[in-house]
């Protein structure tokens, strides 16, 4: 509980210290725009290669490997989940919805949770999971936003992005056990430390143009219900009929019930589309989040 309490209140005072920066217009509209750039195309793909360099193989290779593919097929069904549920939004919202549902926050608040309710294993067994997510996250993730219909110039895009670049040789780091020289690692970790600060600032900037009194948004909350508690309790049925281990279990379920991703309201404001609700999408269920990972963390330990 006090992970959990610790980790979301640092969430929202980094938001607050960006809403603070763009109402007082110490950054104005393009110093936004240059710092959601900054996180997409630097800070980003740093924090993708320094949580893969992190991950290390170890005696339980099965169960790395099970969870490897829950997590896959995780990935799948969330795709198909969110186009079946969203279809009768708005295209701007629709595309936030079911982007969020692809990416949660995973990569920030699974990872310190698995640890603290699974132990050591735990997080070894949450860097494997969140493979997926991560390939997910810069390929079909991103696609939803872009719109693209034509799959060559979508392929070109995503391939072709820092970010899917820094997952291709995240792989090729962890799986070859490969070292970086010092300086080169020291700066990728100083600019993935970055990326939770920067991100949230950014959120907390964009939070900064919504009008309060529209805040709570029917929509918002139906997607923190699916996201938090019918997603991860299909994960928990199904892991559950599939005879898996309780670690792999619960970390698939725990980092299956984490809240909208930071990317979903920065990659909204990048292509426009509908940055102020896909920003409530994030806050909404980041505060619930509090609540519903403390259940879910309950039941599993």
């Amino acid at each position: 509980m006090r992970e959990v309490i610790s980790l979301q209140t640092t969430i929202f005072l980094l938001v607050w210290i960006g809403y603070v920066v763009k109402k007082r217009k110490i950054i104005g509209s393009q110093g936004q725009k240059n710092l959601t750039d900054l996180v997409i195309y630097v800070i980003l793909p740093c924090n993708i290669l320094k949580a893969f360099m992190a991950g290390q193989a170890g005696e339980h290779l099965k169960d790395y490997l099970v969870i490897l593919g829950i997590s896959i097929a995780i990935q799948i069904f969330c795709t198909f989940y969110g186009k079946i549920v969203y279809r009768k939004e708005a295209i701007g919202r629709r595309k936030c919805l079911e982007y969020g549902t692809i990416c949660s926050n995973a990569g920030f608040l699974g990872n310190p949770i698995a640890e603290g309710v699974f132990g050591a294993e735990g997080l070894v067994l949450a860097s494997f999971f969140l493979i997926p997510q991560r390939i997910m996250m810069w390929s079909a993730g991103l696609a939803v936003f872009t719109g693209s219909t034509d799959r060559k110039a979508t392929a070109k895009k995503v391939l072709t992005h820092p970010c899917i670049i820094a997952c291709v040789i995240g792989l090729i780091l962890m799986l070859g056990k490969i070292k970086l020289p010092a300086g080169i690692d020291g700066a990728i970790s100083a600019l993935g430390n970055c990326n939770t600060a920067m991100s949230m600032v950014v959120i907390g900037m964009i939070l900064a143009e919504i009008d309060w009194k529209q805040f709570w948004d029917p929509s918002v909350l139906r997607y923190a219900v699916h996201r938090l508690l019918v997603i991860p309790a299909c994960v928990f049925a199904a892991c559950y009929c599939l005879g898996v281990s309780r670690d792999v279990l619960g970390v698939s379920v725990l980092l299956t019930a984490m809240p909208a991703g930071a990317t979903t309201s920065i990659l909204a404001e990048k292509y426009g589309m509908e940055s102020e609700f896909a920003t409530k999408m994030v806050v909404v269920s980041t505060c619930i989040s509090l609540l519903t990972i403390c259940f879910w963390s309950t039941i599993l330990k």
